[in-house]
């Protein structure tokens, strides 16, 4: 009965948690015309679009943005040091820093770029001449000289942003402030990442959590498959991004389906478990590039010759592992219990803000 009471309990903290990201989200009122070309055509975000909420951008916009309204940080706002109000942060080291990575990635891009083309994958004598696995080797090397494009741009909006003092996002605990409001990408995460939502989760993170809040949270049925062609069509109208993101439909089942069935029995000693993560780790980067090789090619034929060169091995894997292993809906499933933990600090965090702020107020 307890186990039971712990779940429900998990359960509504979850949708008490959605229901608290919504409202804080909504619009209650019309922005005027000044405002809404203001979001739009700002500076920051003028050659990539908004990369962030609207009432986000308002709050920078009219100087609120320091105030720490959602953060998830268990003790932030320097509560660990016994304060209940630090001073405005500065962004500087911040900008410094992200600058610093704008000028690595970009010197790895223009290195790599012109000596490991992603179209040398579906060459006729590369594909006849070269074994599968320094085939699959290749490949990997290609994306992941690729990626450092992105890495460039997002980091060096994210620094301009900051730069202007937009992207503040609460204390670390330690009581250093945080600049990752409105980050985009998070490289560690992205080229360790063990499974393929986590190397989603932190690439593109503003574009996922709008998709995340507009379409999988609202969608009744089948919430994946319509998040990954909404995603799809926000791209563009190339067909390789349709072709990249039905793929990953498929490959993300497929995740899942491994990660609820087959993870579990790694989890009885930490040895096992660094095996486990070994092997997530290479199957996550090999179905990565697989799946994203449409998305660089684009044409339809060019990305079909691709796939028939490796025999629509991954597809017919996946739809294989979607057809024998069973899973279990996410829709109705709590989150992690750190998850719960953190919300129950995070409530008790903002009641201490209060206390304090009373205080303040009563002397």
């Amino acid at each position: 009965m307890l186990t039971l009471s712990v779940f429900e309990g998990q359960i509504l903290s979850f949708y008490c948690s959605l229901c608290w990201i919504q409202k804080y989200l909504a619009i209650s009122r019309m922005p005027s015309l000044l405002e809404y070309l203001s979001y739009n055509c700002n500076f920051m975000g003028i050659l990539a679009g908004p990369t962030c909420s609207y009432n986000d951008y308002m709050a920078f916009i009219e100087g609120t943005g320091y105030q720490p309204r959602h953060q998830d940080n268990a003790n932030a706002n320097g509560k660990e040091n016994g304060k209940c109000r630090q001073s405005e942060p500065s962004s500087k080291n911040d900008v410094v820093s992200k600058l610093c990575t704008c000028a690595v990635t970009l010197a790895i891009y223009l290195s790599l770029c012109k000596l490991l083309p992603v179209e040398r994958c579906i060459d006729e004598d590369f594909v006849n001449n070269t074994p599968f696995h320094l085939q699959v080797l290749y490949l990997y090397l290609a994306m992941l000289a690729l990626r450092p494009k992105y890495y460039f741009i997002w980091t060096l909006a994210d620094a301009i942003n900051n730069a202007a003092g937009f992207g503040f996002n609460g204390y670390n605990k330690d009581g250093s402030p945080r600049w990752d409001l409105i980050s985009n990408l998070r490289i560690l995460d992205i080229e360790f990442a063990t499974s393929f939502k986590l190397f989603l989760d932190n690439w593109n993170i503003q574009t996922s959590l709008w998709l995340k809040r507009v379409c999988y949270e609202r969608c009744p049925i089948n919430p994946t498959a319509a998040t990954f062609l909404l995603s799809a069509m926000w791209h563009g109208v190339y067909p390789g991004y349709y072709l990249t993101f039905l793929t990953g439909i498929v490959m993300t089942m497929a995740a899942r389906a491994v990660r609820h069935n087959i993870r579990p029995y790694f989890l009885g000693s930490a040895s096992h478990k660094c095996v486990y993560d070994v092997l997530t780790w290479l199957a996550t980067q090999v179905a990565i590039s697989y799946t994203v090789v449409p998305f660089v090619l684009l044409a339809v034929g060019p990305s079909l010759h691709f796939y028939r060169s490796w025999y629509f091995c991954l597809h017919l894997l996946c739809l294989l592992v979607v057809l024998v292993l069973p899973v279990r809906s996410r829709r109705r499933q709590p989150p992690e219990p750190r998850d719960a933990v953190q919300e129950e600090r995070r409530a008790d965090h903002n009641s201490t803000d209060n206390n304090c702020n009373q205080k303040d107020k009563a002397t």
